[in-house]
């Protein structure tokens, strides 16, 4: 397990390597530059600002600084807030989009998972059916389209919610709810394939016929193996959930990173897209290497072999 780790940890580098060379020679070449947005800058003005923040020197010169910036956590100032640096705005916003992130993980794997196995338990019922409409309804609806929806019934017609804003939990529920509604479809699916799958194993059938109640063996000797497929999918639910972040913090007024990072696009602030990208990416290597750690734990089997494999 230590030798895989190690592993896994030097594959992250260089993935994290080419994801900041990348993004950044993807800035480099797109059209205009951070000052172009600003009204009637005189060229001389414009080429101080360039030359204060290096943007004057060579490429292979900003490259390998921002390389070096990066190794030291350290993602430069803002273009559009002077008296900012990425790590501030980072520092300010990370913390929201964690919470709503966490909030609506969350959700997504309680109400997933429950839908899944009432499913599964219910084969070709009605319970089956309804859980499996839900499903369908929660992966083909958009997350802006759900949450538009959400404001308008919840808050604006029945006024139970807050509309927008970030002031207290209830501002919290709508918004996690839109970003929760498609991954928790796509969990209920898989839990309710690997429930059927394991429930027509020899060992299920032998627990019946000692005579052990349904929720028994439910509870002991079913969910723990059928949750394997829902524990590999986290990794794309961390993806999904931060990448959707975007535009739903965005509709809901989210002080967030993701707000920040759509305005630092229309903005054009660079060093805040590539830190707020390099950041974000650092997240989802870490958590796709946790994924594959919880594996092990959850099915010994997986880290005995992986251990022999290693031998």
């Amino acid at each position: 397990m230590a030798k895989y780790i190690i592993k896994r940890l030097i594959y992250m580098i260089v993935s994290l390597i080419l994801i900041v060379t990348a993004t950044f020679f993807l800035m480099q070449a797109a059209p205009g530059g951070p000052f172009t947005k600003e009204k009637d800058v005189p060229p001389e003005i414009e080429a101080a600002l360039n030359a204060h923040y290096g943007l004057d020197q060579p490429l292979y010169k900003q490259y390998f600084d921002y390389l070096y910036d990066v190794a030291r956590w350290d993602f430069g100032p803002s273009f559009k807030y002077k008296a900012m640096t990425v790590n501030e705005i980072i520092n300010n916003g990370f913390p929201i989009s964690l919470f709503l992130g966490i909030e609506s993980i969350l959700l997504a794997i309680a109400f997933g998972v429950v839908l899944g196995v009432i499913a599964a338990l219910y084969h070709n019922k009605w319970q089956d059916y309804s859980a499996m409409i839900v499903a369908v309804l929660g992966i083909s609806v958009p997350s802006f389209i759900l949450a538009t929806v959400l404001q308008y019934v919840f808050a604006i017609k029945l006024d139970l919610f807050p509309v927008a804003r970030w002031e207290s939990f209830m501002h919290t529920i709508l918004p996690a709810i839109a970003l929760a509604s498609s991954p928790m479809a796509f969990i209920a699916r898989l839990t309710r394939s690997s429930m059927l799958e394991v429930l027509a194993n020899d060992y299920i059938k032998t627990a019946r016929a000692k005579g052990l109640a349904q929720w028994t063996i439910t509870i002991k000797h079913t969910i723990r193996n059928a949750m394997l497929p829902v524990v590999s999918y986290m990794g794309p639910l961390t993806a999904g959930i931060l990448t959707g972040s975007f535009v739903i913090e965005k509709i809901f007024g989210i002080p967030g990173l993701g707000d920040e990072f759509v305005t630092s696009i229309t903005n054009r602030d660079y060093t805040v897209i590539m830190g707020v990208t390099v950041f974000y990416s650092i997240l989802l290597l870490i958590s796709v290497l946790l994924v594959d750690i919880l594996y092990g734990f959850i099915d010994p089997r997986i880290k005995l072999s992986g251990a022999k494999k290693g031998e």
